[in-house]
This record gives structure tokens, sequence and C-alpha cells, in this order.
């Protein structure tokens, strides 16, 4: 990753009161940027990132991506953006799905528009691998964000914006997610919910999250989806290897458990590629980055295809109970 990359620029996050987007923030001043402009619809998110970070750099935007005029003014005289703003709990979307409509499709359609108009260098989208082949709203919704991003490198006339995305796995420690909830279950007592114990995830850290983010934001020509290549979990070893955690530094009993079925929109497994753009993507150490339109300087060359086995949850290796114990000792 190139030193300097990030010093002086100005950039915005928006959605940057979340897990990942909050990250983002901490890491962008932590690379010297000159002003890093927070946009959330969650006041006190922004609240309280404001009171982590004590720094004259940071600039709090309380609004909503699907306000277009808000996001023009929080466009000027951008550099980068990093589009984190959207609805993500598949079962909410699945009975609000006009909401996430709004959000993660108009929304961003917004934010694409903005950024053109105040001829930003370059817009990073985080998409999730609930996009490929989707069965949920918001994975729907989400795979629309991607084309909306990727098209727009095509559709802006004379501007230079270049506007590419990332694709996560299940974040580990993200609000909402399966580990917190499980600590705070076990924090008051209650049961362990689990949907199926046989369905496989793809996982990663925060800090690759984050890494991935930055990453992408170097490299992307214009188009590009990047993904990095992440282990796969049983929800149900997962699921054991928190509740031991959890129970062990809380000195709390072991909890029950009580198998509730998939949720609506869920799927069994997850994927990070279709098969077509298996076909396509390049495969590198860390990450697969499918081109937009084949045109990329990310070329696949021969015998960099990726096998099946690599971007599809339920194929492949699983990690063990004890790598699970090791990934969960960093949290």
């Amino acid at each position: 990753m190139e030193k300097d990359f990030y010093k002086n620029k100005i950039i915005l996050v928006t959605g940057g009161a979340g897990s990942i987007g909050s990250q983002i923030v901490k890491a962008l001043l932590e690379k010297g940027a000159k002003t890093v402009r927070v946009l959330d619809n969650n006041e006190t998110g922004l609240f309280e990132l404001g009171h982590q970070i004590d720094s004259p750099k940071l600039r709090l935007f309380v609004g909503d991506i699907r306000d277009k005029a808000r996001l023009l003014r929080a466009c000027q005289d951008v550099d980068i953006v990093f589009h984190a703003a959207a609805l993500k709990h598949v079962p909410l979307c699945e009975y609000n799905p006009f909401e996430a409509v709004q959000t993660n499709v108009v929304g961003t359609q917004n934010l694409i528009n903005a950024a053109i108009a105040c001829n930003v260098g370059k817009v990073i989208n985080i998409s999730t691998d609930k996009a490929i082949n989707p069965q949920s709203v918001m994975g729907a919704t989400k795979l629309l964000t991607e084309k909306l991003v990727t098209a727009a490198n095509f559709q802006q006339g004379k501007a230079r914006t270049i506007f590419a995305s990332v694709r996560f796995g299940n974040v580990l420690n993200s609000k909402g997610s399966i580990v917190p909830l499980i600590r705070e279950l076990i924090k008051i007592g209650k049961p362990i919910t689990i949907t199926d114990p046989e369905m496989t995830r793809f996982i990663m850290e925060i800090k690759q999250a984050v890494d991935l983010v930055l990453t992408a934001a170097q490299n992307a020509k214009g188009g590009e989806v990047f993904i990095l290549k992440m282990p796969k979990v049983r929800m149900g070893d997962l699921i054991d290897c928190a509740i031991e955690k959890f129970c062990q530094e809380t000195g709390k009993k072991y909890p029950t458990k009580k198998i509730i079925g998939p949720r609506p929109g869920e799927k069994f497994y997850e994927e990070l590629l279709t098969e077509e753009e298996a076909e396509i993507v390049a495969s590198l150490p860390e990450m697969f980055v499918l081109p937009a339109r084949g045109e990329t300087k990310f070329k696949a060359k021969k015998g960099q295809k990726a096998p099946f086995q690599d971007y599809h949850s339920r194929h492949g290796t699983i990690l063990s109970k004890e790598e699970i114990k090791k990934i969960l000792s960093k949290i």
C-alpha cells in the first residue's frame, strides 16, 4: 500500500458512524488525511464517534444519502468517497423492502450523481457477498448498487470520477452480527438462538475489511470489484467457540441453544463470485479482482483462475474450532 496515498486528501465516509465506517475513519486520520467528513443519519453514533476521535480534521455531518442536496454539500472539494451507508439487516429489509430500495439503490445513485457533479476523484462502494445470486431484498439491492457503481464509469461524460466496489463476507464483531449478539445474550442469561448450525459463511475481521477498502481505493482504475479471499466457517462451530469464549470471560454459565431455522431471505451458504464472474476474475495472492467489461490492469493470466471451492462457502476447507478460537481471541 502506497505510504502517502491518503496524505492531505479530503475524504468523505458515508455511514461512517457504523462498525466498518468508523474504523475506516480512524485509519484515514492515521494515514494523514487532511479532512475526514463523516455523513450519517445516526446522530447518537456521530456524537459517540466525535468523543472517540479527538481531531480537528474530523467533520461530522448529520444527513442521509436519500437527501440529494445534503450529498452535494458533503461532496464539495472531496478527493475520495467511501460509501458504507446502507440498510444491511436481511430480515428488516425483507419486511421493509422499499425502504431498502430507497437507501441502498436510490441513495447510491444520489451519491454517484453528487460525486460526478463535484468532480470527486474516486468512489469506493462497500458491497456484500449476499449480492451474489441474491434471494433476499438486501442482497438484491446491493447487487443493483454494484451495477450502478460499475456503470457510472461509463456514463459520466467528461467527469474524471473513478467508481469501484468491494465485496465483504460476514465481518466479525461488527454491530448487529452474531458474535456481539452472543456476548449480549450470555451477559443477560438468555438462550442462544441458532438458525441452522450447518449453515456456512465467509468471515473476515474488521481490520481486514478496512485494509481491503483502503487497498481498493489505491488500485481502482474504474469499475472493478475487489473481493478478499476469506476463510469459511460452519455457523454451529463459530457459535460454540463464541459461547465458550464469553462464558470463560464473564464467568456466566453455559446457555441453552435453540434452533429456530433460517430467517426470511437468509441463504444456507454464501458465494463470492458467480460462475460467470469466475471466468474473468483475476486471482491475486490475497484477493480476487473482477474487471469491468474486461478492462483492467488486473487481467487474469493463464493459471490464475480461482478453483470453484474458493468462492463458494459450502465447498473447500472449513475452519476448525481451534482456528476459529484463534481468530476470536483477537476480539
